[in-house]
């Protein structure tokens, strides 16, 4: 079965289904790839912010595999949105006394 995957909260629901269908806890889960049961509930809870090479573990561990299929212009009705740029730390401009 494909399921179309565009927003996190897609994600999140399609994580969940494929655990469940294959009758695996979070904490099974977490087993599987080596992680505890708050980790697979934080990443299901939360897809957008886990690392691609997360997700991509889980995907896989669940028997599932990730396809970017390309979307003919015709059939598009607006243009993506842009990923928003991640906040980083700055280095403080302060000067030392040592």
């Amino acid at each position: 079965m494909n399921y179309q995957v565009g927003t996190p909260t897609q994600l999140r629901a399609v994580l969940k289904a494929l655990r469940q269908a294959r009758n695996l806890s979070q904490g099974d889960l977490g087993r599987l790839l080596g992680v505890n049961q708050k980790r697979i509930a934080k990443i299901e809870a939360t897809p957008g912010v886990t690392g691609f090479d997360q997700i991509a573990r889980i995907v896989a561990a669940l028997g599932a595999r990730f396809v970017i299929e390309e979307v003919p212009a015709a059939s598009q009705t607006k243009p993506a949105k842009p990923l928003p740029k991640r906040k980083t730390a700055r280095a403080s401009t302060a000067k030392s006394n040592w």
